[in-house]
């Protein structure tokens, strides 16, 4: 073999080899960008859920009365997955960074454990969202609105939050003023329907909180009390953050099995 030959064989094999040296740090580079966006988030999904969590439209004593609150346990479910999403991107990356193959494996493992809490965390959303009917919050209401037990302090927080909901939303009712003429109910078995054909909180209400116009109010004349019914304003901002949780978490999943 000629020196000639033998230098540029050498000189193939360095070239091979830094080729396959630079492919590793391009796939180096892909799993920490994954992982950087799985982190990020990790972090997206705990925040949505603990905003979901802390009940900013004051709707969770509705929907705990209804035995339905899986949409919360799903939420509760969507935070622990998040902060574990962004703990093992970290792992992940450090795993990757040292090419240590232990770290890789705890981290696979994790991630599968992680991957099964996510998914039952979007089925758990998507499913119990769809079973928030308008009958189920009107059965609630009819049976526990002004339901006069003083002791039970679950029928006093419905009564409230029902108070407040019609109050802010200027509604009456899950379907309307009519619920409390057509459906027999605690609060028309303690009420004549001539002075109390719906609740106070349906009529529209001055600066003050007095009704604008009692009279008005209790005829039903247009302008005095409130024609719309709550439930738009129950199921919307339920739906709304049951959907994110769902998606928004289904979408990390298909990004975690893509990287």
């Amino acid at each position: 073999m000629t020196p000639c030959s033998s230098y540029c064989r050498r000189l193939h094999e360095e070239l091979r080899m830094a080729k396959t040296d630079d492919c590793v740090h391009i796939l180096q580079g892909l799993l920490v960008f994954g992982n950087v966006v799985i982190g990020m988030c990790g972090i997206a999904l705990t925040a949505e859920c603990i905003y979901f969590v802390s009940n900013p439209h004051d709707l969770y004593p509705l929907l705990k009365a209804t035995e339905n609150s899986d949409i919360y346990a799903a939420a509760w479910i969507g935070i622990f997955v998040g902060l574990a999403l962004f703990a093992l991107s970290i792992l992940g990356i450090i795993g990757v960074i040292k090419a240590s193959r232990t770290l890789l494996l705890v981290y696979i493992i994790l991630m599968l454990i992680t991957f099964a809490f996510e998914m039952a965390s979007c089925i758990t959303a998507a499913t119990h969202q769809d079973s928030l009917t308008p009958e189920l919050f009107l059965k609630q209401m009819l049976e526990r609105y002004q339901k006069s037990e003083p002791a039970n302090n679950s029928d006093n927080e419905i009564t409230k939050t029902w108070d407040e909901l019609m109050l802010q939303n200027h509604c009456c009712g899950v379907l309307g003023p009519s619920d409390w003429q057509n459906y027999t109910s605690v609060f028309r078995r303690t009420h004549s329907d001539a002075d109390y054909p719906w609740p106070r909180m349906c009529c529209v209400l001055d600066a003050q909180g007095f009704p604008v116009s009692l009279d008005g109010c209790k005829l039903g004349v247009p302008g005095y009390y409130n024609s719309n019914g709550c439930y738009d304003a129950i199921s919307g901002p339920v739906s709304t953050h049951a959907w994110g949780v769902a998606w928004f978490g289904f979408a990390i999943l298909c990004w975690t099995v893509s990287t």
